[in-house]
């Protein structure tokens, strides 16, 4: 058990640079508070004590503001960032690594029973305000960008966006994504339709910015080539120079 909070201390210094002692996060981080009342009330749901599994994870959602369902299956290094409003259902497995941040719904869309919530692999992150919903599964390593929803699969190490969500799959469109992160704000919250103007003109001027920084790095690429060449002749002059003069002395 202190083995596995030890872990989980250790992941949030990875992931949240305003973390500066264990203490602090020990104390003042809701993420790690609503772990651990998930892993008692898990405990305690696995030995088919289901109401006083439903009260441990009640007081956890009264303390921390996070909801996680007892039956939910939660990997290893979760680490939820900020965490009021994220919502997590019955049947959803989260896998290793995974980052959620606030506002973040994995949720379902029937009334059905069994398994009617998501499965989150390794290493995802979700954007804060997203919702995954249904029986969907998100792939190792991909990105949920904020405020997306995603009601299909997401494939492994791609970025969904928008509302419904879509895969980022186009080199110019991950670089118009890199650009707006760059810039200090995240492009995943431009989900209107295809055709609002509004998204087309910051669309356009990401990528401008795109392409100047290209024509930048080409001509700097250049100057230095230029710059070695120059520093070629000058040391061949130098060179003919020396032989020159030397010829004459003799």
């Amino acid at each position: 058990m202190f083995a596995r909070l030890r872990e989980d201390i250790r992941s949030v210094f990875d992931r949240d640079p305003a973390a500066r002692t264990s203490w602090e996060v020990l104390t003042c981080y809701p993420g790690i508070h609503a772990i651990l009342f998930h892993r008692a009330s898990h405990w305690l749901w696995c030995r088919r004590m289901f109401w006083l599994g439903r009260m441990v994870s009640h007081l956890g959602r009264f303390f921390t503001g996070i909801e996680i369902h007892p039956g939910a299956v939660i990997g290893r290094r979760f680490f939820i960032d900020h965490g009021m409003g994220v919502v997590i259902g019955e049947t959803a497995v989260v896998g290793d690594d995974v980052t959620l941040y606030h506002g973040v719904t994995l949720g379902g869309t029937s009334w059905t029973k069994g398994r009617r919530h998501p499965t989150i692999g390794d290493g995802v992150v979700v954007g804060a305000g997203a919702q995954i919903l249904g029986p969907v599964t998100v792939g190792a390593r991909a990105k949920v960008g904020s405020n997306a929803v995603v009601v299909r699969d997401v494939p492994p190490e791609t970025t969904a966006v928008g509302n419904p969500a879509r895969i980022i799959d186009s080199e110019q469109a991950q670089k118009r994504e890199d650009k707006a992160g760059q810039m200090g704000f995240s492009a995943y919250a431009l989900e209107g339709k295809p055709d609002d103007p509004l998204a087309k003109a910051i669309h356009g001027l990401l990528d401008h910015a795109v392409e100047t920084d290209r024509r930048i790095d080409l001509l700097l690429k250049r100057l230095e080539l230029g710059e070695a060449a120059v520093k070629d002749e000058l040391a061949t002059a130098d060179r003919f120079d020396a032989n020159y003069l030397s010829k004459i002395v003799d």
